[in-house]
């Protein structure tokens, strides 16, 4: 999407973007660190305390996408059809497989989420955390014929070598949320202050929403711009 969206602002601007591929937390770490100008990032509640750390002046929504439960076509844990909160339960209880990524990042993040909301710890050899991205998680899922939690992109992009298949889906609560955030730039004075605002009123703009509304993959629009 970044690729789509991307040679707009530059042509706009001037501006030449360089895109460092991260897991939220590592992207947040790397604006605390005065690493970034700018982040791009998926947890709300850990931008917000960045911003009141004062790590950043502000934070804007960008787009949403929405999170997934994979798993095997046989559903062993029956969790076809079912709300989260019931499929996490299901699972646990079963102590059918389910592979974490454990990394830190944004979806990591929104997975411990939905394990508080349905009030579990997980934990014992079914609960598998790997530390890896989500491409290499969802392989290992595979791998244990078990569940694991995806961005829906992801999934869509491997899903013509895969056998799992999405199992819950369209509860609220597995609505993602990204934001955006300029690094302050008193960190030091390698940070690119003014660019950085000019990209955050660029993506928030009528013209970049429309431009991230419009953009398709795998047969889907997989981002729905919502910058208030």
């Amino acid at each position: 999407m970044l690729d789509y969206i991307l040679p707009d602002f530059e042509e706009k601007t001037g501006v030449e973007v360089k895109v460092v591929a991260v897991g939220t937390g590592a992207a947040l770490q790397k604006g605390m660190d005065g690493e970034a100008d700018v982040l791009l990032v998926h947890a709300k509640a850990r931008e917000e305390a960045f911003v009141a750390e004062g790590h950043g002046p502000e934070r804007f929504d960008v787009m949403y996408n929405d999170f997934v439960i994979i798993g095997p076509e046989s559903d062993p844990a029956g969790v076809a059809g079912l709300n989260v909160v019931e499929a996490l339960t299901q699972i646990s209880e079963s102590e059918n497989s389910f592979v974490s990524r454990g990394d830190d990042s944004g979806t990591h993040t929104k997975e411990r989420s939905l394990w508080e909301a349905a009030e579990i710890t997980p934990e014992g050899d079914w609960y598998v955390e790997v530390g890896k991205g989500m491409g290499d998680t969802i392989t290992m899922a595979e791998e244990l014929q078990g569940y694991t939690m995806s961005d829906r992109a992801t999934y869509l992009s491997m899903k013509d070598n895969l056998e799992s298949v999405v199992l819950v889906e369209g509860d609220e609560i597995l609505f993602n949320q990204y934001g955006v955030i300029q690094v302050d730039p008193g960190k030091n004075d390698q940070i690119n202050a003014e660019a950085a605002e000019a990209f955050v009123n660029w993506i928030i703009s009528e013209e970049a929403q429309e431009l991230i509304g419009t953009y398709k993959a795998y047969g889907e629009v997989l981002f729905h711009p919502n910058a208030k």
